[in-house]
């Protein structure tokens, strides 16, 4: 028997869209795990077993999640700053200074009717040092699970610096961090799972074909390690070699180590929301469940439909601000009885009543 599907008492709670792609994201989760759990085995990895070569000598990796150093934690080592995930990216996040990415050229499957458009925070993913990883040397589970983790946790990081500025500039008391890290939470999960719509200028976008390419290499590492037992290496089988499927239930399997990892600087920040099996939201630090859970499942819905839900968010937020800086500006008790004041309609003269304009 598979997931049940969202009840109509669950729908009736949902306030926002952020709810509702939680709730119904959640429940395509559930459908994904269930039919991978009996591999679930295979294609789980463990910082522990992730390796890199320091010199002459294999080393581990700090199997502390929080503690990956993009010096030292990775098999990216060709050095001039490719194994930093932020190299090449502005740390400013939620700056609207670059401008919009919407035409077909920057977005996949774009066309002249218009598109998606990447949001300001998309922009700059710390996700660089991904485009640089060598399959020869990303060749386990264990050490993709490595590289996607200090990619998470550098995202992490920047996400949450630039956020309380983000929030005091705008005065967005509604933008919660936890919302921000899961939006770029589920992004690497698109990047991962091959399906990422931004390709961004012509340098990027090579370097994003340079990371596809290489990802379907190490899924094809890993596939080639996959056990026979009980048709496990069978199921996953592509002709095509572009390994959809299995890089589908990779994610799922180590989606939750990615979260932690992305985490690592939330504090007490909370999730809101209904999705954790507490019946509440009980993410009381690290964005995190209770029982350890991952909170969000906007991984599991469609990133243009994300990043539209994104811009309509920061679009209403800032529209607030700017009504309220208008009615304070403006609106102020001026003279002529008390009465408040209206804006001429050329916003020129600010000086007269309602009834005068």
């Amino acid at each position: 028997m598979g997931p049940q599907k969202p009840s109509q008492e669950e729908y009736n709670k949902v306030n926002n869209a952020k709810d509702l792609f939680d709730l119904i994201g959640k429940y395509i989760e559930k459908k994904v795990r269930d039919a991978a759990l009996e591999r679930k085995g295979n294609l789980k990895g463990n910082l522990k077993s992730a390796k890199y070569r320091e010199g002459h000598n294999i080393v581990h990796a700090n199997t502390n999640i929080c503690h990956l150093i993009h010096t030292h934690d990775t098999n990216v080592t060709e050095g001039h700053g490719k194994e930093y995930p932020c190299a090449n990216r502005s740390d400013i996040r939620f700056s609207d200074k670059q401008g919009a990415e919407c035409d077909k050229s920057k977005i996949k499957d774009g066309n002249d009717e218009g598109g998606a458009c990447a949001p300001y925070r998309r922009l700059h993913l710390c996700d660089q040092h991904l485009s640089h990883m060598k399959a020869e040397k990303i060749n386990t589970k264990d050490n993709l699970l490595l590289e996607v983790c200090l990619a998470a946790q550098y995202e992490g990081q920047s996400i949450r610096v630039d956020h309380d500025k983000y929030k005091l500039d705008n005065d967005n008391s509604g933008s919660k961090l936890c919302t921000e890290l899961a939006r770029s939470f589920a992004d690497i999960g698109d990047i991962v799972r091959g399906r990422d719509l931004y390709h961004g200028n012509k340098q990027e976008k090579e370097q994003r074909e340079k990371l596809e390419d290489n990802l379907r290499k190490i899924f094809g590492n890993i596939y080639e390690g996959l056990t026979t037992t009980n048709g496990v290496k069978d199921h996953y089988e592509d002709g095509a070699l572009e390994f959809y499927k299995l890089r589908e239930d990779w994610w799922n399997a180590n989606r939750q180590e990615v979260w932690k990892a992305i985490t690592c600087d939330a504090g007490n920040a909370q999730y809101v929301g209904l999705t954790c099996s507490e019946g509440g939201s009980s993410a009381h630090e690290k964005c995190t469940c209770a029982n350890g859970d991952v909170p969000t499942y906007f991984d599991y819905v469609p990133q243009y439909l994300r990043w539209f839900e994104e811009w309509a968010e920061d679009f209403c937020r800032k529209k607030k601000k700017k009504v309220e800086n208008v009615k304070k500006q403006c609106r102020g008790k001026y003279g002529d009885g008390g009465k408040d004041r209206y804006c001429s309609r050329n916003g020129y003269d600010c000086t007269k009543t309602k009834r005068a304009i």
